[in-house]
């Protein structure tokens, strides 16, 4: 991979992370009296209706038998178990712990990438990768409590957001991204109806469908650079940047609920930006060696 390719799946992670950061605040602005199943379904429906929309546009569907491909159905069934596990175990642990577990996710991507791709991964990525793990676990600082049967369940969910991920980049190169982004849709909505069909189906005002149809467009904005940062990079060189997550959290955290950082949340978002910095710099002075 050239410098040039690396860097727009550098910057397409970071956009999928903030497309994520801001569907998630936005769930959370409406999630007062909503269901989860309801909201994830709702979501769900709008989001495809978009993609329907762009898929049609760009001339998707002319090569709709390309989305039967099994490394895109594996892709699917990979976003929806992730999905299904994570939040389970979400609704049963501390949010902290269950976010602590999420972050093992580019270690362990990096490791299916060495072994299913024979990545070169030298010290110095497996470096910056544990130095951003240890910047988040200083934001988050998750207690000891908690980590029972369910943290299991929750790792088991970042795993299948690794087959996920290393599904998105064997899929070959003329399976259109809105068209997987589609399937994921579609994934994600059936979960989310099955999850509704225990739930109560509460009433929805004007602000609740305008809070989904945001979050709807954003996730639709994640789930497309998402697979473009798979596609395009060295996937070991922009798992370190899955990190920004925690960064656009925080700043959407003070813009909108007034969540101030503390000492310690500082020290570690100075920890994740300065590993992004060594990563990206070091990158592009091999590139011009």
């Amino acid at each position: 991979m050239d410098f040039r390719e690396n860097s727009r799946a550098v910057m397409a992670m970071l956009v999928a992370n903030a497309g994520f950061i801001i569907n998630d605040s936005l769930m959370k602005l409406v999630s007062g009296h909503l269901p989860l199943g309801q909201m994830i379904f709702v979501r769900g429906v709008i989001s495809i209706g978009l993609l329907l929309a762009i898929c049609m546009a760009t001339g998707v569907f002319r090569k709709a038998h390309l989305l039967m491909h099994p490394k895109v159905l594996m892709r699917s069934i990979g976003e929806v178990m992730a999905t299904l596990l994570y939040l389970t175990a979400l609704m049963k642990m501390p949010i902290a712990n269950a976010t602590a577990i999420l972050q093992a996710l580019p270690l362990v991507v990096t490791a299916g990438a060495a072994i299913v791709f024979k990545s070169s991964v030298g010290w110095r990525r497996w470096t910056a990768i544990g130095a951003g793990f240890t910047g988040v676990m200083l934001i988050i600082r998750p207690g000891f409590q908690g980590f029972d049967v369910w943290a299991l369940v929750a790792l088991a969910g970042v795993f299948f957001m690794a087959l996920r991920d290393l599904s998105t980049r064997q899929m070959p190169a003329e399976i259109p991204t809105f068209g997987v982004s589609l399937m994921t849709a579609i994934g994600v909505t059936v979960l989310g109806g099955g999850l509704s069909l225990s739930e109560t189906w509460q009433p929805m005002t004007t602000y609740d469908l305008m809070g989904l149809a945001g979050a709807a467009g954003f996730i639709l904005l994640g789930y497309v650079f998402i697979i473009l940062a798979m596609r395009s990079g060295d996937i070991t060189l922009v798992a370190p940047f899955r990190y920004s997550a925690v960064l656009w959290a925080l700043t959407l955290g003070f813009l909108i609920w007034g969540d101030v950082p503390d000492a310690m949340t500082m020290l570690g978002t100075m920890i994740i930006i300065a590993t992004g910095l060594y990563t990206f710099l070091r990158e592009r002075k091999l590139a011009n060696s």
